[in-house]
């Protein structure tokens, strides 16, 4: 065996195995998956690599298409009597022109297993256990190559994981994993790995070795992806929009133009969080949809100011600041550098003015002379947050061989943890209170370490 471990990826056509290689490669772009029955037609390799260093390639093959005449073919290449081992009559085949012609496809995938150290054998637990698969695995043991059984999909309704198991069993493969290429549970690839490690113990340090570097991966992957959320939600709340000209400031024209703008700006500054958190996770830009906010076209839909929006996620709003909360934006009315909007008998007045100026403009404007700042509203914030922290999760557990967007739903639901109550109703975090305190922080570059300390205390928060 060379240092680097050769692994095939074989099985019945149209199982996942080119889904398994590009969820555990993480790479959306390897191989081609489609519906369609035998996508793949060649052997394609790729290489895994812990810290920089080489330690697993694995290889692609063909689906096994007619199995059970090519078992029938190569008994018939053993003469009555004649005692032959299962890589000589496999050999036997290969050295026939039929390996060219008839089971061309069986022939890729026979040579790959005699090159590799080991094998992964892709089921489709949807699948009912056939004669056929009986037959592949007979073929495959013939290479004399330790194969462990891969169990696709089975998360999908009516998956047969028992069934498989059991018939398995019966042909001898006790060492069995599950892991759904769509859905991979969190742990799917360390049991992968680390069984896979059981069965050819001569490169059980390089298995681990590689288990170690993807678990400090996904730890660092989760921290930055953490950040980048903590980084919109500070630079959000830290915004303020000041409208300067008194006499353009008491214009609910000027007013609603400069509103607009800002919501406008939120909607963009979320999108280029979901584009990098995309990256991040080395998806497109077009994988991810909301179902109750929606994407559109690979963005976040307009309706993140929505009232309905507020009501779908569960954001708790008082009678007095829905109007504001609805608008997405409070209005701060400003003389002498107070903000009066803080005050509480203001308070819902100047968060929903802009809806509201008909009917409180004018005697507020008779009364004060100043500015306005527009700020991001707290209800929004709260929005912001739980929609990322959805998308977060939902990154986690999908699997790059997923055909359908991710799917992030925007109901209310009653099991929802401590950290979904709290961003819903209870008091926001200390780094957004003192974001509002220091608009420099609405700055990309602005805010120094003071603002970098609030990002990591609030990223901890999203946890």
């Amino acid at each position: 065996m060379s240092d680097i471990l050769r692994v095939a990826v074989v099985g019945h056509t149209n199982t996942g195995k080119t889904s398994l290689l590009r969820t555990l490669a993480r790479d959306v772009d390897f191989g081609e998956v489609s519906d369609s029955a035998g996508t793949t037609r060649h052997v394609e390799g790729l290489r895994l690599m812990a810290d920089d260093v080489p330690a697993a390639e694995l290889f692609d093959t063909p689906g096994l298409e007619d199995a059970i005449a090519l078992l029938e073919f190569i008994d018939g290449l053993v003469a009555p009597g004649e005692r032959v081992d299962g890589p000589e009559r496999v050999a036997r085949f290969l050295a026939r022109d039929e390996a060219a012609g008839r089971f061309e496809q069986e022939a890729k995938v026979l040579r790959q297993m005699l090159a590799s150290d080991a094998a992964l054998y892709v089921v489709d637990a949807r699948d009912p256990v056939l004669p056929k698969h009986r037959d592949e695995l007979e073929l495959l043991a013939a290479c004399a190559r330790p194969l462990l059984p891969v169990l696709n999909f089975v998360a999908a309704p009516g998956a047969r994981v028992t069934d498989w198991r059991t018939a398995l069993a019966r042909l001898g493969l006790h060492a069995v994993v599950s892991f759904d290429t769509v859905a991979p549970p969190l742990d799917g690839e360390r049991e992968l790995f680390d069984t896979l490690a059981t069965l050819i113990h001569a490169h059980r340090a390089r298995l681990q070795a590689l288990i170690d570097a993807r678990a400090r991966e996904s730890d660092a992957r989760r921290e930055a992806a953490r950040r980048l959320v903590a980084e919109l939600l500070v630079e959000l709340a830290a915004r303020r929009d000041r409208i300067e000209d008194a006499a353009e400031a008491d214009s609910e024209a000027v007013l609603q133009a400069a509103v607009a703008r800002l919501r406008e700006d939120v909607r963009r500054r979320e999108q280029a969080c979901v584009d990098a958190l995309l990256r991040l996770y080395r998806f497109r830009p077009d994988d991810a949809r909301m179902d109750a906010l929606p994407l559109t076209d690979g963005r976040w839909d307009d309706d993140l100011f929505n009232p309905e929006t507020l009501r779908q996620m569960g954001v708790r709003l008082g009678t007095g600041a829905a109007a504001g909360a609805a608008a997405g934006v409070g209005v701060d009315l400003m003389v002498g550098g107070i903000t009066l909007g803080a005050a509480a008998a203001l308070g819902a007045i100047a968060g929903g003015l802009w809806q509201t100026f008909g009917h409180y403009g004018e005697r507020i404007a008779a009364k004060l002379r100043g500015h306005r700042e527009l700020t991001v509203d707290d209800a929004i914030l709260r929005i912001v947050a739980l929609r990322q922290r959805e998308l977060l999760a939902a990154l986690e557990g999908r699997g790059h061989a997923a055909m359908t967007p991710i799917e992030v739903g925007g109901t209310r639901t009653a099991s929802a943890d401590d950290a979904t109550r709290q961003w819903r109703s209870g008091s926001l975090p200390g780094a957004l209170t003192r974001a509002r305190a220091h608009p420099e922080w609405a700055d990309a570059d602005g805010g120094g370490d003071d603002k970098d300390d609030a990002v990591a205390e609030l990223a901890v928060e999203l946890g």
